[in-house]
């Protein structure tokens, strides 16, 4: 029987200057992503489509919630299978492609995990464990573009 679950966030534009979206340039892309009893995200675009470089973009927390819904996966995976890890850092890399209408899509998002073991004669589970981890990913499950993954035990 499949379970159904819900996501409230809230996402508020902070950017009016005085002058609202009079022109392309009148505005901040300033924004916050809240969520009840959760920190506040400051969010904005792209520095390439005039955002602030120091707020989350939608791109990068894309990005980042593919490596995190992997990341619990195969921890839990590995935990099912006592597979011990002890250390897990991903620096995942995403290619978004801008498109001659002005608008985009991702090409594809690269997953590259180191992961540290508690015994070596475990990493032939690694693979395996990345795989089914991403099969099961309900992020990588809801995109159209393909999530790689490259894993490195150390």
């Amino acid at each position: 029987m499949s379970k159904t679950h819900h996501y409230e966030v809230s996402v508020t534009w902070t950017g009016n200057t005085g002058a609202g979206t009079s022109s392309y340039r009148a505005f901040e892309r300033a924004h916050e992503v809240e969520a009840e009893g959760k920190p506040l995200i400051p969010g904005s675009s792209d520095p390439a489509f005039r955002g602030d470089p120091a707020r989350w973009n939608p791109e990068e927390l894309l990005v980042a919630s593919l490596s995190q819904c992997h990341m619990l996966w195969f921890l839990h995976l590995c935990a099912m299978e006592r597979v011990v890890v002890t250390s897990y850092v991903d620096k995942p890399h995403g290619i978004m492609v801008e498109t001659p209408d002005g608008g985009g899509r991702f090409e594809e998002v690269v997953l590259r995990p180191r992961v540290g073991l508690a015994d070596s004669e475990k990493a032939d589970q690694v693979g395996r464990l990345h795989g089914r981890a991403h099969e099961l990913c309900f992020i990588a499950n809801s995109v159209n573009f393909p999530v790689r993954h490259e894993p490195v035990i150390e």
